[in-house]
């Protein structure tokens, strides 16, 4: 694999170490890791925003996504050490535990598969993630790492990733694993060894590239350089080749991995508005608690432009979001070029013209909460409270209230 250069500051890369404590016995979900700073970190950097990835093509499906992850894979198959065998069945000793737990991973495995192909990184380090926490967002609590990469908080946020009350950015999909995949990139540039790149991961780049200095790059075999590092670093890349060896080959452990439809592959849509999570998971067509669950960054229930500035969701439900937000966009800019422009047929009021009544509003086919709120400048709260919604979906043909008891118009 011949990796592209990058400009992610190298400064950034030695301040992630991980560190992965074998389970006391599987199938537990591993535990988490801490991640090494040096005591006087550099400056903060603000990183980039994460490159969008485009959806998958409409006939492909997850399987070309193993498929492709396979042709992807730079380091030792299963039979190069008797250890990674061991771990490959002791992921799979339960096989059916083992295929639930990758088809509720199977989304993140899609995605990060993506990403790791557009920085051309080696494909066992989409599986990664499997290793430090099974692709589950688990949340940081003190200075605890979290999110699926597992990092603590100090490091994201020199490694520019955004951590308040409100947003962690090592619970966001996106864009934690748009930085660590250019990290692992950038790594790959001055190791030139994947296996070191793994050790640099969990156990440092700069006390990596001192045990290169002092015992130079090593050879192709054994498949685990026999460097002195900790025997946890060591075992973190046998895990890694582990579960690699399990999706080479899963009809040898007696498994079958899961597939995803293309249109349940998961994307970044871009938000243009403030808004609730709920209306947003309205406009996407989806129960807001699975919107929020794939978005585990969010800490509160309000989104805005600025943090985290996208959503991650299904391909299906992002054209939907997207459609939504393109039409409020469309609408705003016809208001901006009228003194007075009337209302669009699908926000016509009912009202007499004889006798003031307070303002309605019949919903027409395909139209969301949140656009009747915007037309009418109210919030969507206001207007579910005011006509008892609680959460129900709208219907055709439904007359909303507009205006509370007795304001009249």
């Amino acid at each position: 694999m011949k990796p592209t250069r990058h400009l992610l500051p190298v400064a950034l890369a030695a301040l992630l170490s991980a560190c992965a404590t074998p389970p006391a016995k599987l199938p537990s979900p591993p535990p988490v890791t801490t991640a090494a700073l040096p005591s006087s970190p550099p400056p903060v950097v603000t990183a980039p925003a994460p490159q969008v990835i485009a959806p998958a093509a409409a006939e492909e499906s997850s399987a070309n996504v193993w498929d492709k992850l396979r042709g992807s894979f730079a380091m030792s198959d299963c039979d190069a050490d008797p250890q990674i065998l061991m771990w490959a069945h002791r992921y799979t000793q339960d096989p059916q535990r083992f295929e639930s737990e990758m088809r509720d991973a199977l989304p993140q495995v899609v995605y990060v598969q993506q990403a790791a192909e557009k920085y051309d990184v080696a494909g066992e380090f989409v599986l990664l993630p499997w290793v430090e926490s099974q692709f589950r967002p688990v949340p940081g609590h003190r200075n605890l790492p979290a999110g699926m990469w597992q990092l603590v908080q100090s490091t994201a946020r020199v490694m520019g990733l955004h951590v308040d009350h409100v947003y962690d950015g090592r619970l966001d999909t996106s864009a934690s694993t748009d930085v660590v995949m250019r990290m692992l990139h950038d790594y790959y540039n001055q190791l030139h060894d994947w296996r070191l790149v793994d050790y640099a991961f969990n156990h440092g780049e700069f006390g990596v590239q001192r045990l290169v200095q002092q015992h130079g790059l090593p050879p192709e075999q054994p498949a685990i350089p026999k460097l002195p590092v900790p025997h946890i670093t060591r075992e973190h890349l046998t895990k890694l080749l582990a579960i690699s060896c399990v999706v080479r080959d899963p009809g040898r452990f007696h498994v079958e991995l899961p597939v995803l439809p293309a249109d349940q592959h998961l994307e970044a849509v871009q938000i243009h508005h403030n808004m609730p999570l709920s209306t947003a998971a309205d406009h996407a067509g989806m129960e807001t608690d699975t919107l929020k669950r794939l978005n585990p960054a969010l800490q509160g229930n309000f989104l805005t432009t600025s943090t985290p500035g996208s959503l991650l969701m299904p391909h299906r439900n992002a054209e939907m979001l997207r459609s939504a937000m393109q039409m409020a966009d469309e609408q705003d800019m016809t208001a901006s070029t009228s003194a007075d422009p009337p209302l669009p047929a699908m926000y016509a009021d009912k009202t007499s013209s004889d006798t003031p009544q307070a303002r309605t509003h019949v919903v027409k086919p395909g139209e969301s909460l949140w656009q009747i709120a915007h037309h009418y400048s109210m919030s969507v709260s206001a207007l579910e409270h005011l006509n008892h919604l609680n959460g129900k979906a709208l219907k055709p043909g439904q007359v909303l209230k507009i205006d509370p008891p007795g304001k009249r118009h």
